[in-house]
């Protein structure tokens, strides 16, 4: 693997990181929420990561050639992103700096996150369809190195990315509670969009 061919693999990450999608509904919503941006973002990054070393280890080649496999990463994904849409449609987050932030509350947020960046099939698919291209099978490291490599710089990319958008829309909203409230309703409207459109493309490939 070259400078050059990292250099390009980094180019194509970070313009899809700075691609709205569930990941930055996820970090705004977080934002909303005050001090669980970290642990929030932490969780996006390692669904990313175990998103990698799946393909990297070769099973991501046996899911997607599993029509019933792949079916059942999709449902739970989307059932998983229209649970929290609906949730945050219904129940709109405020900002809550000034509340004090329990352990408990930063290992849920972590764990969701890391469900909606793990359970996304559209995140799996594109790492399956893109490290592999940026990967060269004569070079010195092993191909499933080169993999892990490349997804740790996009884990680079979206963690300066995510944590930008988080504080970003705790320190914009702060003080606007009801502009809050609107953007935590469209950025769960977003994600009940993002499943709903995962199901459909789902549903037509089966037709």
């Amino acid at each position: 693997m070259t400078l050059n061919m990292l250099a390009a693999f980094w180019a194509v990450s970070l313009l899809l990181v700075i691609t709205p999608g569930a990941d930055w509904a996820y970090a705004i919503s977080a934002g909303l929420r005050g001090r669980v941006v970290v642990p929030a973002v932490a969780g996006l990054l390692l669904g990313h990561l175990l998103a990698t070393l799946i393909v990297a280890a070769g099973v991501g080649g046996l899911v997607a050639s599993n029509p019933m496999a792949l079916t059942l990463l999709t449902v739970a994904g989307c059932g998983y992103l229209l649970w929290l849409g609906i949730n945050m449609l219904v129940h709109p987050s405020a900002p809550q700096a000034g509340l004090a932030q329990q352990s408990a509350s930063w290992a849920r947020w972590a764990f969701k996150g890391v469900c909606v960046s793990g359970l996304n099939p559209k995140v799996f698919l594109l790492f399956l369809a893109l490290l592999p291209q940026f990967t060269d099978a004569m070079a010195a490291w092993p191909v499933p190195v080169q993999i892990v490599t490349l997804g740790l710089v996009h884990a680079f990319s979206c963690a300066v990315v995510y944590l930008l958008v988080g504080f970003g829309s705790q320190a914009v909203l702060q003080a606007r509670p009801a502009a809050a409230q609107v953007i935590s309703r469209v950025s769960g409207l977003a994600m009940v969009v993002i499943a709903a459109v995962l199901l459909i493309e789902q549903w037509l490939g089966h037709g």
